[in-house]
């Protein structure tokens, strides 16, 4: 960002880690992400009012998202059978060439119209990344403007709100609490708000597999990509990512209404993710090295083994980095709105999963969140004046 120099932009990206680390996320209605939602949704009912609002975020109708998806859980693609085909009624071959040349007018329609709905989708991820970071730049440049100190404040405080430690860490123990007590029901309940799987049916195995699957793919989505767009452009580009991550929770599914809409912000989401998940595997096994209990060995060796099998190019990094380290399975069937859908299964199951590898997820958060600041810290002291 260039009214900072890249010094302070290090400073104000630790200061932001730091903030969220001892507060969290407040809920306040005048949340950034909020406003991206509402954007979005305007947008989309602009672009495709037929069909705008109708499924997708949780209420989508079973499918789960596509991968790369932020919407606090990767699932697996479900595919949707295309248009049923009419057999011809043994007219003769006059009617079967009539068929045929019909099929072919309606596939050419279909794909044209295919076309037209991803330019849609990128109207939509184009307007909504730009916007944010237009509008976050130009509110720091008028803090900065008003007094040097004011926009650092303000900097630093949005900042934090792409950045959600804490609140990540109060929604696994929100599971994790109930668990301990034996109150299923609640468990139940607390990890419907945090995955789209369904969760009615789930016995604490499978709870506990839900809630270290997202701990651990949040850890880019949460941590690590916002401290690293935050480092490298200021608010503005950390707002812009997190414009980019919203966008893809709420239209990045492949079902019939989104699959060709939702297709730009899914795999701008993918690009933005690149190098931020593979950085945030690369901490996970530091963490591991540096925490009894794990193994930072085990977990190298399952982003090598088994990250390349998870439907993101992404999420399988830390999820397989998660079960590596625990010494856990993860991956299995999950079901999305009654429909199954099979995962990848990551990791070597020396054990069955407890409750207690919600805790250690929440360890490795925290632990990489750590590192992340002493790695910050160390450029300031190194390379700052």
């Amino acid at each position: 960002m260039w009214m900072y120099s890249w010094h302070e932009l290090i400073a104000l990206t630790a200061a932001a880690l730091a903030l969220d680390l001892l507060i969290g996320d407040p809920k306040w209605p005048t949340h950034p992400v909020i406003y991206i939602g509402r954007w979005v949704r305007f947008v989309e009912r602009k672009l495709r009012p037929r069909t705008a609002g109708g499924v997708g975020g949780k209420a989508d109708a079973g499918t789960p998202p596509q991968a790369g998806a932020n919407s606090l859980e990767q699932g697996a693609a479900v595919g949707t059978a295309g248009p049923e085909s009419t057999a011809a009624g043994g007219s003769g071959r006059e009617e079967a060439a009539a068929s045929r040349l019909t099929d072919g007018v309606t596939s050419a329609r279909a794909a044209e119209s295919s076309s037209r709905v991803k330019w849609q989708g990128v109207v939509l991820t184009g307007t909504t990344v730009l916007l944010s970071f237009g509008a976050m730049y130009g509110l720091t440049l008028l803090a900065d403007w008003v007094h040097p100190w004011l926009g650092y404040a303000v900097s630093i405080w949005f900042i934090a709100s792409t950045i959600a430690v804490k609140g990540l860490k109060q929604a696994a123990y929100r599971v994790y609490e109930p668990l301990r007590q034996g109150d299923l029901e609640a468990a139940r309940k607390y990890t419907g708000y945090i995955v789209g799987r369904d969760t009615a049916a789930l016995d604490e195995k499978e709870l506990t597999r839900a809630v270290v699957e997202t701990v651990a793919e949040n850890i880019v989505d949460a941590v690590i990509a916002p401290l690293l767009y935050a480092a490298l452009g200021g608010a503005p580009l950390a707002m812009a990512y997190r414009a980019a991550n919203t966008l893809d929770s709420m239209v990045g599914y492949r079902n019939d209404a989104y699959r060709d809409f939702g297709w730009a912000s899914a795999r701008w989401d993918d690009v933005l993710n690149w190098v931020p998940a593979r950085l945030t595997g690369a901490l996970m096994v530091g963490v591991a090295l540096l925490t009894p209990g794990l193994s930072a060995q085990r977990a190298a060796r399952a982003i090598r083994r088994f990250a390349r099998l998870h439907p993101s190019p992404n999420s399988g990094i830390p999820e397989s980095a998660a079960a590596g380290a625990l010494g856990i399975e993860l991956g299995g069937l999950n079901v999305y709105g009654g429909v199954p859908s099979e995962r990848a299964r990551m990791g070597w199951p020396m054990r069955e999963r407890t409750q207690r590898d919600i805790d250690l997820a929440v360890r490795m958060l925290y632990g990489v969140s750590l590192l992340a600041m002493g790695g910050l810290l160390c450029v300031i002291a190194l390379f700052g004046r």
